[in-house]
């Protein structure tokens, strides 16, 4: 059994994780899409997402899909994360959109989640959520905005963010809503081999799959696959069960923030004053989705109505599965 500070612990540890993977993704994609088209990319990350699973499921024996239902519901939502997501944004990129731009349309799911979820899941948020909401939104784009060219911004390009917007919205509130007790192991597996029989016929059809194959282009797949789409999306899906769908959500609004200051380590690029105050405005937007209040602990005796209430909050919120 966990205690509250080793929950609270693990949280705060998958939730940084997932800001720094998914940050540095951007620099990792632009690599990989210099040696293989968008669609060629992608099958050649599944492929070795496949091979690097199946061992695990193997050794591990973990738990698989108990019903069609079960397994149909996996299925779509991998291919809204992975084949929808994944395709729709690394396209906006190859089109020639950049990645200030990619990321400030992205930045958009935080707010579409909410109102999601707000909508048709029963969540409330309070005037302070939405209040962070729209600050986070409004420091990625300060945090971006001496990287943005308009005349980048092609109707292919736009197209290609707004598919890739709606797939990842759709795909972690699908999975939340409707995989809540899966395991993310099998789940993954499941989700890697429709995806790559999705991508790999537009691979060759649409793209003729040209590949130059180089170690950098090698490099970017191994950490694309075993760092973003398995221990990523798994730390992702585990923080979607543990708390709220647009308080997890929020986080993505760190991932710019993250890479202006891996952009800086690496290269050297110092951030304008315009991203520094973008990054304060989006850390304040962030805690205040984020940020709840410590419950006090009551000394009176539980009631069966307590005993009900917190019955009906284990259903709505289970406890993750062990993520990969």
């Amino acid at each position: 059994m966990q205690t509250f500070s080793e929950r609270r612990w693990l949280e705060a540890a998958l939730a940084w994780y997932f800001v720094a993977v998914w940050g540095s993704g951007f620099i990792a994609t632009k690599i990989g899409l210099q040696h293989a088209p968008p669609f060629t990319f992608l099958t050649l990350r599944f492929a070795f997402g496949i091979a690097c699973l199946v061992p695990i499921v193997v050794i591990a024996r973990p738990r698989w899909p108990a019903s069609r239902a079960e397994l149909r519901h996996i299925v779509t939502a991998g291919l809204l994360m992975h084949a929808v997501h994944l395709g729709g944004s690394h396209y906006t990129q190859y089109l020639g959109m950049s990645a200030g731009i990619t990321a400030v349309l992205l930045s958009v799911q935080p707010l579409l989640t909410a109102l999601v979820a707000a909508r048709w899941m029963g969540e409330r948020l309070s005037m302070r959520q939405w209040a962070g909401i729209a600050m986070g939104l409004a420091g990625v784009g300060l945090v971006v905005w001496h990287k943005v060219d308009v005349r980048e911004a092609t109707t292919g390009s736009l197209i290609a963010v707004a598919i890739s917007l709606a797939g990842v919205t759709a795909g972690t509130l699908y999975q939340r809503t409707f995989c809540p007790r899966v395991d993310l192991r099998t789940a993954s597996l499941v989700q890697f081999v429709a995806t790559l029989l999705v991508l790999a016929p537009l691979a060759w059809l649409v793209e003729g799959a040209p590949v130059s194959w180089s170690w950098s282009l090698a490099a970017a797949i191994v950490f694309l696959v075993i760092g973003a789409s398995i221990l990523g999306v798994n730390a992702l899906h585990t923080l979607m069960r543990r708390g709220q769908a647009a308080r997890v959500a929020s986080l993505l609004y760190l991932t710019p923030v993250f890479a202006v200051v891996l952009e800086l380590a690496m290269f050297g690029v110092v951030p304008s004053r315009l991203s520094i105050v973008g990054i304060a405005i989006t850390l304040v937007g962030v805690a205040l989705v984020a940020w709840r209040r410590q419950r006090r602990r009551s000394t009176r005796p539980a009631s069966p109505r307590d005993d009900r209430s917190k019955q009906n909050r284990t259903r709505q919120n289970p406890s993750p599965t062990h993520p990969t």
